[in-house]
């Protein structure tokens, strides 16, 4: 510690790390101390010199357990607290320090003070999206379950647990073998290592499985890989629906794949409310739209899913681009608009009866060619992607955005009169207008 203190304390100030020598006996008050310290701590030098080390902590019991650790031990690593400012803010900090006893009775402490309010603020935030996906997980009405790259189950919701009748602890760690006859109990494995192998999901597959009452019941399974941040996968996850009571198995099949989207959905909506309500809201109007120009069935559940989903390739923009109140520049703007293309790739994969992957992937896409990501013209961006085109333009310029206030529903609209025949599709256009007026010229998807 004696040669950490002797570090240049420019090079510390330039780290932003509080660097300090405080006497202990014969007098107690901070000897020699850096700027960043000062700074962090809210205190003039001259203050600092007459405060007491132990008053900064906000909690007396940390202060005590601090003392404690300092005497017993003669250092301190790693101490998380909370320091009270001189303006009498709170803030996280992190101790490091060694007890110093110089000739004498003499003794002080040395040591440096980081602040990690960001981090404890980051870390608050994960555990609160942490409960967040735990509720919904527990909400789902179907055998949610996660597995490691050995295909034990690592983690499952309150619906998997209530139909085993077995508890947590006897759950986690076990794998398929241990539930299920074992002809049974391979196939699920087979499934398993398949998707770890080539990171292809297994979409919708109906089984029969035997329940511990020695009943069969029919299911309908959907699993996906799992990765890591560096892109490797790590597991995976499944979400089994019991459909035994359904005779509609091809309806399910497609209920199981919007389930699975809707997590994604869910987990945008907790990071980001506003994208959430943005697309709820291009969903409804898309599919009013479709309704208008005669479209049914499966096509018309795709273009609302389709709108629903469109900005869920956003759940990887940062925050501060997409909370950003101000303008963005070019690099974020590519950045931003990569949400296309991650969309498409999470779901491309995914057979669904209607084109959703490219629907979304075209949504930005104009007539003119000067869209993104691929710049097509006219015919080759298909009817779902004008559709979504246009509704998108509607909403955003009606509601608010992060960088700037509702411009009103008269902008919008002469954005699209504007743009009809060049950017967005007259047909859209023109059912998007008789909607608006049908509804005393008022948004008529928040009637």
């Amino acid at each position: 510690m004696q040669k950490t203190f002797y570090l240049n304390l420019s090079s510390a100030d330039d780290l932003g790390i509080g660097l300090f020598k405080y006497s202990l006996y014969p007098a107690e008050r901070f000897i020699i101390f850096n700027s960043s310290l000062s700074g962090l701590l809210g205190y003039p030098a001259d203050e600092l010199k007459k405060l007491k080390f132990g008053d900064l902590f906000f909690n007396s019991g940390d202060r005590d357990e601090f003392y404690s650790q300092l005497r017993r031990l003669g250092k301190v690593r790693l101490f998380e607290t909370i320091f009270e400012r001189g303006d009498h803010t709170a803030i996280w900090v992190m101790i490091t320090a060694s007890s110093v006893k110089l000739a004498g009775t003499r003794e002080h402490i040395e040591g440096i003070i980081e602040d990690i309010s960001s981090h404890k603020e980051m870390e608050r935030d994960l555990l609160l999206e942490k409960d967040f996906l735990q509720g919904l997980l527990d909400n789902i009405p179907d055998a949610v379950y996660f597995k490691d790259r050995a295909n034990r189950i690592i983690k499952v919701n309150k619906f998997y647990v209530q139909g085993t009748g077995l508890k947590d602890a006897q759950i986690i760690g076990k794998t398929d073998f241990d539930f299920f006859p074992r002809e049974q109990a391979q196939s699920m494995f087979d499934d398993d290592n398949s998707i770890l192998t080539t990171g292809k999901p297994l979409i919708g597959k109906i089984e029969r499985t035997i329940l511990s009452n020695g009943t069969w019941n029919q299911v309908i399974t959907t699993k996906i890989p799992m990765y890591n941040r560096q892109g490797q996968i790590i597991g995976t996850m499944g979400i089994t629906r019991d459909m035994t009571a359904y005779a509609n198995l091809e309806r399910e099949r497609l209920d199981m794949l919007i389930n699975t989207l809707s997590v994604l959905a869910k987990a945008l909506e907790m990071r980001d409310p506003y994208t959430a309500g943005h697309m709820n809201r291009v969903g409804t109007i898309a599919e009013r739209v479709a309704r208008a120009l005669g479209w049914d069935g499966d096509r018309l559940l795709g273009l609302k899913l389709a709108g629903e989903l469109h900005d869920i390739g956003k759940i990887s923009i940062p925050l501060d681009i997409l909370n950003k109140p101000g303008s963005i520049n070019d690099l974020e703007r590519r950045f931003l608009q990569g949400h296309v293309d991650n969309c498409y790739n999470l779901i491309k994969d995914i057979k669904f009866p209607f084109p959703l992957a490219e629907a979304i992937r075209q949504h930005h896409e104009r007539l003119d060619g000067s869209g993104y990501p691929r710049g097509l013209l006219k015919d080759q961006i298909i009817m779902e992607a004008r559709i979504l085109s246009a509704c998108d333009v509607l909403e955003a310029i009606t509601h608010h955005r992060p960088y700037r206030a509702a411009l009103g529903l008269e902008a919008a609209l002469q954005e699209l009169r504007q743009g009809s025949g060049t950017l967005y599709d007259p047909l859209v256009v023109e059912t998007l207008l008789s909607l608006v007026q049908k509804n005393n010229n008022s948004p008529f998807w928040l009637s």
